[in-house]
C-alpha cells in the first residue's frame, strides 16, 4: 500500500493520467528494483522537469514492456544485417579497386617495355606510385571500416547475450526461470547417459507460504522468495544449476552427483533459509523465521525428465506431509508411503 500511494502521489505531482501504464511505472520507481529505470526518471526530470508522454511511453517499453525483449532482438538484428551490407559494399569497393590497380599495373608494364626516353619512364613511375598511393589510401578506409565493424558486431553480440540472459531469468529471484530449467534438466540428462555419470534433482517448497504472503503482503513475500534464492546462490556451485520452478517453488540441477551428496547439498541449503530472521524493512518488524521443504532424487536409467521430476516431487511432498522443514530422498520409506502430491495439496 506504500508503494501504490507513491505511485499514485506521483501521478497526480506530474499531473499525469491515471492510466495503468503510469500507475506501473510509478510502482516500480517506488519499489527500487529497477535501478536503471529510477536513473533513467531522475535524469529526465532534472533535464526537463517533467515526464512528456513520449518518456513515459519509452520508459515503459524499455524496462517494463513484456515485448521488449522481441523488439530489442529484432533491434540488434535489424543493425547486423545492417551492418553486414555497408562491410559487403566496401569489399565490393574494394575489389573493384584493386581490380582497377591490376589493370594499371599490367598497363604500366607495357609502357615501360615500349618507352625509350628518360622522360617517358619518369612520367611513368609517378604515374604508378600515384595509383599505389590511392590504392594504399583505399586499403587503409577498409581497414579502417572493417575494425569499427568488428566493434559494433562485438558489442551487438553482448546485447544479444544480455537479451538471451534476461529471457531466461527469473526477473524477481535474479535465478534461471523454467523456461531455461527445462532445457537444462533435457541437456544433463543427455549428457550423465553420455558419459555414465549420476545426475540429481533437487526440488524446494516454501513452507507455509500461502499464510505468510496472506499475513504481510506479496511485498514481503517476495522478498521471503529473494531470500530462499539466495541461500541456493550461496551454497550451489559449479556446474550446478538454481531455478525458480513456479511460484514458491525452487529447483536445483545437480550434474555428476550422486544421491548422498545431493542430500548434503540440500540440508545445507535448508539451515541457510532457517537460520535468518526476516524483518519488514518498512516498519522495522520482526516477521519470525522460514524454513523450506526439500525432496531428492537421483536419474534412474529408465528416466524421462518427467519421470524424474514426478519422483522429486513425491519427496517433496513426503517432506511436508512428515513435518516440513526437512529433506527426503527416493530411498526414504516415507516416500513410497506417501500419497501422491496431489491428494497432499
Amino acid at each position: 500500500m506504500a508503494f501504490a500511494e507513491i505511485a499514485l502521489g506521483q501521478i497526480k505531482a506530474l499531473g499525469q493520467a491515471a492510466i495503468p501504464r503510469n500507475y506501473e511505472i510509478w510502482y516500480a520507481y517506488a519499489t527500487g528494483y529497477h535501478p536503471s529505470l529510477n536513473q533513467t526518471i531522475n535524469e529526465t526530470l532534472q533535464r526537463s522537469g517533467a515526464l512528456a508522454e513520449a518518456d513515459l511511453e519509452k520508459i515503459h517499453r524499455t524496462y517494463l514492456s513484456p515485448a521488449r525483449l522481441t523488439e530489442r532482438i529484432d533491434s540488434v538484428g535489424s543493425h547486423v544485417k545492417g551492418e553486414i551490407e555497408q562491410v559487403m559494399a566496401m569489399i565490393d569497393a574494394a575489389a573493384g579497386s584493386a581490380s582497377s590497380y591490376t589493370e594499371s599495373l599490367a598497363g604500366m608494364s607495357e609502357k615501360l617495355v615500349q618507352s625509350k626516353d628518360r622522360d617517358g619512364l619518369r612520367a611513368i613511375v609517378e604515374s604508378l606510385v600515384q595509383t599505389t598511393k590511392e590504392m594504399e589510401v583505399s586499403n587503409k578506409a577498409l581497414e579502417e571500416r572493417l575494425s569499427a565493424s568488428k566493434q559494433e558486431i562485438n558489442s551487438l553480440q553482448e546485447d544479444l547475450e544480455t537479451v538471451r540472459t534476461e529471457s531466461l531469468t527469473d526477473p524477481l529471484t535474479q535465478l534461471a526461470n523454467r523456461k531455461f530449467f527445462d532445457t537444462t534438466l533435457e541437456e544433463a540428462i543427455i549428457e550423465a547417459r553420455a558419459n555414465n555419470e549420476p545426475l540429481s534433482l533437487m526440488l524446494t517448497d516454501i513452507d507455509h507460504f500461502k499464510n505468510f504472503n496472506d499475513s504481510f503482503g506479496h511485498l514481503t513475500g517476495d522478498q521471503v522468495l529473494r531470500l530462499v534464492a539466495l541461500s541456493l546462490k550461496q551454497n550451489v556451485k559449479g556446474q550446478d544449476t538454481a531455478a525458480r520452478y513456479g511460484g514458491e517453488e525452487f529447483a536445483v540441477i545437480l550434474p555428476n552427483t550422486v544421491l548422498r551428496s545431493a542430500i548434503t547439498v540440500a540440508d545445507h541449503v535448508r539451515r541457510a533459509v532457517m537460520t535468518k530472521e526476516l524483518m519488514k524493512r518498512s516498519t522495522g518488524e520482526h516477521l519470525g523465521r522460514i524454513t523450506i521443504s526439500i525432496g531428492v532424487a537421483t536419474l534412474h536409467k529408465s528416466d524421462t525428465v518427467q519421470s524424474l521430476i514426478e519422483r522429486t516431487d513425491a519427496c517433496l511432498y513426503a517432506a511436508k506431509r512428515h513435518g516440513r522443514n526437512r529433506v527426503m530422498c527416493e530411498t526414504d520409506p516415507e516416500v513410497s508411503a506417501s500419497p501422491t502430491a496431489q491428494q497432499v495439496a
